[in-house]
C-alpha cells in the first residue's frame, strides 16, 4: 500500500471514529438519565426562478441595400431583413386569456450622407418570410408591402411583420423566426451618395 492510500485509510479511520464517539457520548448520556429532546427544524424555500417572457430579438442591428433591377426610370436596391426570433418562456399561468401576439415593422427617411435630400419611407418596402412558424400553424407572416413608385404605401406606418393567433395554444413551441425581402424603388434622378434609416421592429400583445 503507497503512502497516499495509507494517509487516505487512516483519514477514513479518523473520521469514522470520531462519528462512532459521537455515538457512544450519546448512548452515555441516555443511560444516565438526562432528558433528551427533539427539535423539529422547517424552512420556506420559494421559488427563485425567474418569471417567464415574451421577447423579440433580432440577429443583427444593421442590413444593408445593394442595387439590383434598376431601369432608366427606377433605382432598385434590395436586401434582407436580418432574422428575427420571437420567444416565449412563460407558464400557462402568465399568459392572459385570449392573448395573442405580433411584431410590426417601420421605417424612417433615409437620410443623406453629404446634405442629400431624404429619402421618404415610402419609397421602402417588403415581403414578409416565416423561416420557422412552428408545427402548430397558428404563427402567420404579415402581407407584402410594396414601395409607393409600385402603389404602395411603404413602411411609413406599422406594418405586420409576423402575429400569432393564440398565445396559449403556440406556447410550447417557444420559438419562432421570421424574415423580409427588402425592396427601395426611388426615381433614376436621386442625388447619388450614402443614406440610411431606422427600421424599427415592435412586439405587441
Amino acid at each position: 500500500m503507497t503512502k497516499r492510500r495509507e494517509l487516505i485509510w487512516r483519514t477514513a479511520g479518523v473520521a469514522a471514529g470520531a462519528a462512532l464517539l459521537v455515538g457512544v457520548a450519546g448512548a452515555a448520556a441516555a443511560e444516565e438519565g438526562d432528558a433528551a429532546g427533539a427539535v423539529g427544524v422547517e424552512v420556506d424555500i420559494a421559488d427563485n426562478a425567474d418569471p417567464g417572457a415574451l421577447a423579440l430579438t433580432v440577429e443583427s442591428a444593421s442590413t444593408a441595400l445593394i442595387e439590383d433591377g434598376s431601369t432608366d426610370l427606377v433605382r432598385q436596391f434590395t436586401g434582407g431583413l436580418p432574422t428575427v426570433t420571437v420567444t416565449d418562456t412563460r407558464s400557462p399561468d402568465e399568459i392572459p386569456e385570449g392573448a395573442y401576439w405580433y411584431v410590426v415593422g417601420s421605417a424612417s427617411a433615409f437620410t443623406g450622407d453629404d446634405g442629400q435630400d431624404p429619402i421618404p419611407a415610402e419609397s421602402l418596402g417588403w415581403a414578409p418570410e416565416l423561416i420557422d412558424g412552428g408545427a402548430s400553424g397558428n404563427v402567420a407572416e404579415g402581407d407584402e408591402v410594396a414601395p409607393e413608385l409600385d402603389g404602395g404605401p411603404g413602411l411609413v406606418g406599422q406594418e405586420l411583420l409576423a402575429m400569432a393567433f393564440d398565445s396559449s395554444e403556440i406556447r410550447d413551441e417557444q420559438a419562432w423566426t421570421a424574415t423580409a425581402d427588402l425592396t427601395m424603388r426611388v426615381d433614376a434622378d436621386v442625388a447619388p451618395g450614402s443614406y440610411s434609416a431606422l427600421l424599427t421592429l415592435s412586439l405587441f400583445e
